[in-house]
C-alpha cells in the first residue's frame, strides 16, 4: 500500500545515490586504513557488490535502511 503517486515514487527514487552513500565510505575507509586492498562496484562480479576481494572470493554489499523498510 502506497501513500504517494507513482510520479513522486519516481522522483524520490531518482534522488536516492546508487554508489558513495556514507556507509560505503565509511566502511571503505576502514578497510584501507586497516591495509585492505579492495575493488569499489566491480562490474566483473555478479550482482555489482560494493566491495570486493576477488582474489578471496569475498564480496561486501552496503545496504541502506531505505531498502529495508525503516525509519
Amino acid at each position: 500500500m502506497d501513500i504517494v503517486t507513482p510520479q513522486q515514487r519516481s522522483k524520490i527514487m531518482r534522488a536516492i545515490k546508487s554508489t558513495g552513500t556514507k556507509p560505503e565510505i565509511r566502511i571503505q575507509k576502514a578497510l584501507w586504513h586497516l591495509g585492505y586492498r579492495y575493488r569499489k562496484n566491480n562490474k566483473t562480479v555478479f550482482g555489482r557488490p560494493d566491495i570486493t576481494f576477488k582474489t578471496r572470493k569475498i564480496a561486501i554489499f552496503v545496504d541502506s535502511e531505505f531498502f529495508h523498510c525503516k525509519d
